[in-house]
């Protein structure tokens, strides 16, 4: 597939790459359809660069290291990589998930993030069990000032509510969409109520139907181990990986009524809005072309 000649795609950050894993060996991906090579140059800073047709290479991208990632643009964002003010606060677990690739479209893999209804079903004894199976309402909007999808005061039972937590309880959770390939959850933390949870999952779309994911997750958790963190994050991952593979399309719609919503689909039908009057052509149904 050729490069998309998608502005509103192009002119976005996105994370490719693991940091600390960077080296001067460079390694090769795709993004938005192009292929890329990034590593690091003999000074130690990061290199990002397109593979032409003719095999050469471009001129460096513009790239930044940020939340254990290595972001670049294939555009000129208006915009800066998203805010993530836990990540500033040092008593915070850091904790870098691993890729997940996916045969999907990124946007269809925000949109599962923001489903709530599929927890007693997908992740059953988890984040959610039979019979507590209804979502309560919850706002959704676009917050204009910022340019963001926001879903607040949503409630949901859990009976697993982090990797702390062995017993269920109805759990707090709010949703940030900040850019159409990145995704974010606020949730109270159990060992500190009066704090939030910080998980972002950012999303490297490949092809239209192809993306990688990393979750990265900033937590008020003094007690579990490293490994108990990833784990836990692991498997609720790989369960949403085989379910938003089986999703037809691949590719996300945009339509009115292409897809009958509910009222539990209140944030995604405020994030398609979204992304409809953006424009955006990437990873849909309208083609990225």
């Amino acid at each position: 597939m050729a490069k998309t000649t998608d502005r509103v795609a192009l002119d976005d950050w996105y994370a490719i790459a693991t940091a600390s894993e960077l080296s001067e060996s460079m390694e090769t991906t795709r993004l938005l359809g192009q292929a890329i090579e990034y590593g690091l140059k003999a000074d130690g800073t990061p290199l990002v660069r397109e593979i032409l047709d003719d095999g050469a290479r471009g001129a460096a991208l513009p790239s930044q290291v940020r939340y254990g990632c290595l972001f670049t643009t294939l555009g000129k964002p208006t915009k800066d990589i998203v805010h993530i003010a836990e990540a500033d606060e040092d008593d915070r677990r850091f904790v870098l998930c691993g890729w997940v690739t996916m045969r999907a479209s990124g946007l269809r893999v925000v949109e599962n993030f923001l489903d709530m209804a599929h927890f007693p079903f997908v992740h059953t004894d988890i984040l959610g069990s039979e019979p507590h199976t209804e979502v309560p309402g919850y706002a959704s909007e676009i917050r204009r000032d910022v340019d963001e999808v926001w879903a607040t005061n949503c409630t949901f039972f859990q009976p697993r509510i982090a990797a702390t937590e062995d017993t269920g309880d109805f759990v707090h959770l709010t949703y940030r969409v900040p850019s159409p390939f990145v995704v974010m959850l606020y949730r109270i933390c159990p060992t500190s109520p009066n704090r939030l949870d910080a998980i972002a999952l950012f999303i490297q779309p490949m092809e239209d139907g192809l993306c990688r994911a990393q979750p990265v997750m900033y937590l008020v958790d003094p007690i579990s181990t490293d490994n108990a963190l990833l784990k836990f994050e692991q498997v609720i991952f790989m369960q949403d990986r085989i379910i938003v593979e089986n999703q037809r399309p691949l590719l996300m719609p945009l339509e009115p009524r292409a897809e009958i919503p509910t009222r539990a689909d209140s944030s995604s039908i405020a994030y398609r809005r979204w992304l409809k009057e953006k424009g955006i052509r990437f990873g849909t149904t309208a083609g990225g072309a």
